[in-house]
């Protein structure tokens, strides 16, 4: 882990973010693959009330806290 890396939920609306990492098992790892997240992906959060709302590749989407915080990401 650098000093720089954060999780998912401690990203402000509209910073964009690297992941760097995704924690969990092979089950979440294949859900965010399947909808556009994995490493090295650029993210921007839209929204942080309730379900993570991000934008991924020009695709928004929204997530749950808990997968949240088991994406890694960097602040770019």
């Amino acid at each position: 882990m650098r000093l720089n890396d954060t999780n998912l939920l401690q990203i402000k609306s509209d910073e964009p973010a690297r992941i760097v990492d995704i924690g969990g098992g092979h089950g979440i790892r294949q859900k965010l693959n399947l909808r556009g997240i994995s490493e090295g992906s650029i993210v921007r959060v839209i929204s942080s009330n309730g379900p993570i709302t991000i934008e991924v590749d020009r695709n928004v989407l929204s997530i749950g806290r808990g997968m949240a915080q088991k994406i890694r990401v960097t602040r770019v």
